[in-house]
């Protein structure tokens, strides 16, 4: 007899329960070994329960949890500076989400707009995008299914093509009321859609030339995962504003709204906030999952083993009559198939004791950790195609 959960039913939970886990590799409250490609849904880039960061984390814990942003935190001015030194950044906003952070960036893009005397201004956004689920980041978000029952969502959002330049030239000649662009360099809720690095040259230009904001969503894609510190450092451009989350925390919840030129110091007292945001303790994680990135060179690792992991399920999957494609970028990889796949996810568990997502029903994501080694990743292959296997 199962008892009622009192918990609202925002998600289609699998049925395990996971009791401890050790860098890619969990197990379940029967002590069933499980291997871990998702990474928390690429939060745990350091593995779990890793050494380091819970050794901070009790540290800290015994020394101060929280006193609010009415006081300088210092921890917060280091994680800034940190921040700042690797993107070419030059002021840090810091909250608990990649929500969050996305929320933080639209309103400056507003105010940037409102500063030029723009009434409405308009963010051009993507098809295909994902961004959040807050009301405005669930605007700027391409899925309608996602959408569906939260309507009226907010104006101000044009939406074109990913990955088409003339698409945003066009929109420029349409609208005299955009204040800016906001781009994932690789969509990963979209099903791991990299985009081209000329691509993103040459939406830096237009933004140049039309005094735009260029924002980047790093929250999924940073961090190391691409093989760069940050994906849109593939392309070698700078962004005006940019977002990071996720693997910023290794699990320990945090976020954080970059941004540089005139916009950086747009915010005055009082127009933007949080309660949690920039604690003490969230910002030593941060800056120690940093430390511990720099030194272990984690995002040359992720090229590393992103190149095996692709190369290895192409090799696999080649002639597979389900697989459309197989794309990615550092340890971002999807394998789209030809039909409705989200089932894959429970028998993934249960056939291979393999944790994967769906993503846009059609499309197996894969995010490892970036701390697996090669056999990890040669096992996440090997699971993969067996499951994939056209006699199961």
């Amino acid at each position: 007899m199962t008892h009622p959960s009192y918990l609202m039913r925002a998600y289609a939970r699998q049925p395990v329960s996971f009791t401890r886990g050790c860098g890619a590799r969990l197990w379940d409250h029967r002590d069933i070994e499980y291997l871990d490609a998702i990474a928390g849904i690429a939060v745990t880039s350091l593995g779990h329960a890793n050494v380091e960061i819970a050794h901070v984390i009790a540290k800290q814990a015994r020394t101060l949890l929280h006193t609010s942003n009415v006081f300088s935190i210092d921890w917060q001015e280091r994680l800034g500076e940190r921040l700042c030194t690797l993107t070419g950044m030059e002021k840090a906003f810091f909250c608990n989400s990649g929500a969050e952070a996305n929320e933080a960036a639209l309103k400056l893009a507003r105010l940037y707009g409102h500063h030029k005397k723009v009434a409405q201004p308009q963010i051009v956004v993507m098809e295909n995008a994902f961004h959040g689920r807050t009301i405005a980041t669930l605007t700027a978000t391409d899925n309608p299914a996602k959408q569906q029952g939260f309507e009226p969502l907010l104006p101000g959002f044009l939406r074109v093509p990913f990955n088409d330049i003339e698409a945003v030239r066009l929109m420029a000649e349409q609208s005299s009321d955009i204040v800016a662009v906001l781009i994932e360099p690789v969509q990963g809720e979209g099903g791991i859609r990299v985009a081209d690095a000329a691509y993103l040259q040459a939406l830096r230009r237009l933004c140049d030339q039309q005094g735009w904001l260029l924002m980047l969503d790093e929250i999924q894609c940073g961090m190391g995962r691409t093989g760069a510190w940050f994906a849109h450092q593939h392309a070698g451009i700078i962004p005006d504003v940019m977002t990071v989350a996720k693997a910023l925390g290794n699990g320990f919840p945090i976020g954080a709204c970059l941004a540089r030129g005139a916009v950086a110091d747009l915010l005055s007292p009082g127009q933007h906030g949080t309660t949690f945001g920039g604690n003490p303790l969230a910002c030593r994680v941060g800056c120690t999952v940093l430390d511990i990135m720099t030194r272990d060179d984690l995002p040359r690792r992720a090229a590393a083993l992103g190149g095996r992991l692709l190369s290895g399920l192409r090799e696999a999957l080649a002639g597979h009559p389900d697989v459309v494609m197989i794309r990615g970028h550092g340890l971002m990889v999807g394998i789209e198939l030809n039909r409705d796949c989200k089932e894959l996810v429970g028998r993934a568990l249960i056939e291979q004791r393999l944790l994967i997502t769906v993503t846009r029903n059609s499309t197996i994501r894969l995010l490892p950790a970036l701390i697996c080694d090669d056999a990890q990743i040669d096992d996440i292959v090997t699971r993969l195609a067996a499951l994939l296997s056209p006699e199961t």
